[in-house]
């Protein structure tokens, strides 16, 4: 009964306030811009037998302005990058600290660029061919390394992730199989045709050893992208699992869970009808490998709706399906499957149709989240010490919602002094997905403000303390007269007055 009349008093307080209060409309920006963790990323690739250290000042011309990189036809923002590390020297053993101390030192380039990062690790990148049953003439030994060198590895790269995490957009599984996407492998259920024709389930446990390792290793508030939506299935409910297994439900999202921490790669988007083999089931001892494109499809719609999913175009010849729409189905597909970030660099025959066909501008900007103040209801008067309440209508035109946790801060800036006072929401913007939605909120005033008359910003910053106060790494919000660049913060274009 009190908590009833606890919430009747903060309705009423509420919408008294609202109707007191101003009524501000903003208006949409189409303007394309930089927002951490989104958008196009550029890739840098380095191989341990021949280790290119990543520099600070070259990393800063590349997040300079809008630049075109490789053979694209369109310019993009970037504010990520994807570090591909080839481990060919450390197959049979440890890591080296000479390698260890690159890999800090770039972790340290990136941060001081003001970049974010997706970390992926392999052991080979290249196939030979030869007389083998593969359709595609790939040919075994691949190059990848057993599972005791892999956790060995995971092991030594804990450190790392710790050490950098607010840099760290989000780690790919890799390490097993050609390139990192977890197929053509010598150790781990080779589910090409040169194998048994399925994954049986003691490869599917090693599979999973691995994948647990790198999700223990990380730091909970960071996710792990998987190469194909089965790998999620098989290490959630086991190798016995079917492509019906369930996606993740809003209650268990963001939870920190290894269930919630699993996103998906898709390094092969739009270029078959099951994006080479992305969709397919791959058996198990029990179930042969057999088509499952409509399932694991559906399936990744939805999960993906709370996890992180990016990749790369690799083929055109599935055109006119991955064009632009009328013809073909790109955006949808990206909108459908909440895509955050592709590659600028691969493969621009596919990506290039995009910027000549017309949909490349809205792409660039839809990729992740895209977030619109339409209007906001603040009172016209508070009292320091005591309770106001505000309502912001919003618009997510982005295909996703932010994935990695962060802060959402009111801040009151005296008009006189400039003094500021920063008030942390209760909001956490990974839920606001696509589509409209109404934030609301009831904030306490700093019982020790002045009186005076203050206007009013949001601002969302990294949530490491190393980071909180760069602009670069705050979410800028797509309205015209909002953004204040030298702070990071949102004007709201509104005056309140704090009365004692």
């Amino acid at each position: 009964m009190k908590l009833f009349a606890l919430y009747l008093v903060l309705s009423i307080s509420f919408y008294t306030a609202h109707a007191q209060g101003e009524t501000i409309k903003y208006k949409e920006s189409k303007e394309d811009f930089p927002n951490p963790e989104r958008g196009f990323y550029i890739p840098a690739e380095t191989h341990a037998s021949h280790f290119v250290p990543l520099e600070a000042s070259h990393l800063r011309t590349l997040c300079a302005g809008p630049q075109k990189h490789g053979s694209a036809s369109y310019e993009i923002y970037a504010t990520v990058l994807l570090r591909g590390y080839v481990l060919d020297l450390f197959r049979d053993g440890p890591l080296s600290q000479e390698f260890l101390n690159g890999v800090d030192q770039d972790l340290a380039a990136i941060r001081d660029a003001g970049l974010k990062v997706i970390l992926r690790f392999s052991y080979i990148n290249k196939t030979h061919s030869g007389d083998c049953p593969d359709k595609e003439k790939i040919c075994p030994p691949y190059g990848d390394a057993s599972k005791a060198v892999v956790l060995g590895h995971i092991g030594q790269l804990k450190p790392l992730f710790e050490k950098y995490v607010a840099v760290i957009v989000l780690v790919q599984e890799g390490f097993i199989g050609v390139w990192g996407e977890n197929f053509y492998t010598d150790h781990f259920g080779d589910a090409s045709g040169n194998g048994p024709g399925r994954i049986m389930d003691e490869s599917w446990k090693d599979r999973n050893e691995v994948l647990n390792a790198l999700l223990e290793a990380l730091p909970k508030d960071r996710m792990v992208q998987v190469r194909t939506p089965q790998i999620k299935q098989k290490y959630v409910y086991g190798p016995g699992a079917g492509v019906n297994a369930g996606p993740l439900s809003a209650r268990e999202a963001f939870s920190f869970s290894h269930k919630s921490r699993i996103g998906f790669h898709n390094d092969c988007f739009l270029s078959s009808p099951d994006d080479y083999g992305t969709f397919y089931d791959y058996g198990s001892t029990n179930s042969p490998k057999k088509e499952a494109n409509a399932e694991l499809r559906k399936y990744l719609e939805e999960d993906s709706r709370y996890t992180p999913v990016g990749g790369e175009t690799c083929d055109d010849a599935y055109s006119p399906q991955n064009d632009c729409a009328p013809a073909g189905h790109a955006e949808e597909e990206m909108a459908a499957m909440h895509y955050s970030f592709l590659n600028t660099a691969y493969n621009n025959n596919v990506n290039n149709d995009w910027d000549s066909a017309g949909c490349m501008n809205s792409i660039r900007k839809k990729l992740g989240y895209r977030f619109v103040l339409r209007e906001a209801y603040f009172p016209e008067h508070a009292v320091a010490g005591h309770m106001f309440a505000f309502n912001i209508h919003l618009e997510n035109v982005g295909y996703a919602s932010p994935f990695n946790p962060r802060p959402a801060i009111l801040i009151l800036r005296n008009l006189e002094t400039g003094k500021e006072y920063p008030i942390k929401c209760r909001a956490d913007i990974r839920t606001w997905f696509s589509g409209g939605f109404d934030w609301r909120e009831m904030l306490n005033l700093p019982a020790n403000m002045t009186a005076g008359k203050y206007s009013l910003y949001l601002n969302f910053p990294d949530k490491f303390l190393t980071l909180t106060k760069r602009p670069e790494y705050s979410i800028r919000l797509a309205n015209e007269d909002c953004w204040e660049e030298s702070t990071g913060y949102n004007r709201l274009n509104c005056i309140m007055t704090v009365l004692r």
